[in-house]
Order: C-alpha cells, then structure tokens, then sequence
C-alpha cells in the first residue's frame, strides 16, 4: 500500500479515505486543516490507486484489515477515521470491523449498502447511476462500461465546480492523476460497492457524523437518511445546497468533531 503521512506523531491520528477515483495523496486543503487543529493526518491509497498493488475481488470490509496495519506500522492504537464519496463506505467498515482502535467516523456523501430489492437506491444519481449498475452484472460489464462511458459534466453542481476551481482544485488534479493511471481502482470500488460489503452499519458503535450535500447528483441525500437510521449512534449534518464536491468544505469542522469525540 502506499500510505501519506503528515507525520505529526504527537498530534490526534485521522485516517483518511479517498473518494473514487483518487490516488490517496492527502490533499492541500485536508492537510491545511489538518494542522489548524493538530491533527496527525494519515492517507492511502486503495488496490490499484496511486501505486498501491491490486487486488482483485476486494470487498468494502477489507478496508479494515489494511487500515489496521498501516496503524501498527504507525504505532498508532486509537484513532479517528473519514472518508469522501467512495471512501465513506470504507471508512464505515474500519469502525465496524476494528472497533477497539476507531474512536469516531465521519463520512461525506457516502453511499449506503446495496440492496438489489430496494428500488430507489438510484434515484436522484446522475445518468440513473450507470456505472454502478453495469457493475451489478460483474467485472466484464463494468470494464465494458468504462471503455465507453464519457465525462459527464452535469454530474456536478454549479456549486462544486465552483470548489473544483478554487479551494479544492488540488482534488480535480488528483482526480485526474488517478484516471489516467487506468480505471482498475474505480472498477473494483464499483463492484464492491454492489456486492456485500462484508460487515453491518448497525455494529458500529462509535459515533458515526454523517454529512449530506442536498444538491448531490453522485450520491443523493436518501443514502445519507438511510446510513442515519441503521447506525445506531449517528448524526448527519445536511448542506442543503451543497453538491458532491462542495460537501467537502465541512472537513475542518467535521475534524473539530472527531477531536470531540475521541
């Protein structure tokens, strides 16, 4: 794995969960915020991301055992997690699934389980969320899909080129650093996202700070109202006109609260 460390060992850890795709580099705003508030602030990238190694048929609950040893390897016990987008179900897992080292979790504009019977677990996704449905027919669907599949610029919000643009642009180049890597990352996070993800929401008992963009056209506010139901120790903070990127403006504060609840 290739892991990014702020390397404050004496500040609070915060292992952080890149969206999908990313490289798992901790990006300048993250890090900016990070030392406001004397957070020691820890990345890596997923198989296939930002030269972390493959591995294929990964699920979510794997997050866990490879978080797990980066913070031996740290010399960490306790420590907070956070997650965007794609890494928000990966986050989850890590409080699940090693709950004796993970004090809190806060996750923005994380998807909530799949479920093949719940019907509306598409709606409000931009183009009816094609990729994770060619995904539900497996690995060859999805690569199929990726071949032809175009950027789509109305997956974004006003709002979140507006942050692409100015506080956040050192994601968007990210972003794209990772894309022209090739698409194994996002292909496996896609099919691990509509497989079982290997661990239930209702055993975390950490708390759990979930945070919604209302005008989210990725991952639409009904994940977020699922998520806070079926964790048993949540709260959701809602940006009612934030979209997909400009959620991520709440990082600092949602760090604020991790602090707290340590």
């Amino acid at each position: 794995m290739r892991v990014h460390d702020t390397n404050a060992a004496e500040w609070f850890p915060v292992l952080w969960h890149h969206g999908s795709p990313q490289t798992g580099a901790l990006i300048e705003p993250l890090i900016e915020a990070a030392a406001e508030r004397r957070v020691r602030l820890i990345g890596y990238g997923r198989p296939s991301y930002g030269g972390s190694s493959p591995r294929p048929g990964r699920d979510v609950a794997s997050a866990a055992a490879d978080v797990a040893q980066i913070a031996d390897a740290h010399a960490i016990d306790r420590f907070a997690v956070m997650g965007h987008s794609g890494g928000g179900p990966h986050a989850l897992a890590c409080a699940a699934l090693i709950p004796n080292r993970v004090t809190a979790v806060m996750v923005l504009s994380s998807l909530a389980p799949f479920d093949r019977d719940r019907l509306d677990w598409y709606a409000g996704m931009n183009a009816g969320g094609a990729s994770l449905r060619a995904a539900t027919a497996g690995r060859e669907a999805r690569a199929a899909y990726e071949e032809t599949a175009a950027f789509d610029r109305d997956m974004f919000t006003e709002r979140d080129w507006a942050a692409l643009r100015g506080t956040w642009k050192s994601l968007g180049a990210d972003a794209g650093q990772a894309s022209a890597a090739g698409a194994d990352g996002l292909i496996d996070d896609d099919l691990a996202f509509v497989a079982p993800w290997g661990f239930d929401v209702a055993d975390i008992a950490a708390p759990v700070l979930l945070v919604q963009g209302g005008e989210d056209r990725i991952v639409p506010p009904a994940h977020a109202d699922w998520l806070l139901k079926h964790c048993i120790n949540a709260e959701l903070w809602v940006r009612p006109r934030d979209g997909h990127i400009s959620v991520l403006d709440a990082c600092a504060v949602g760090m604020d609260w991790l602090r707290a609840n340590r």
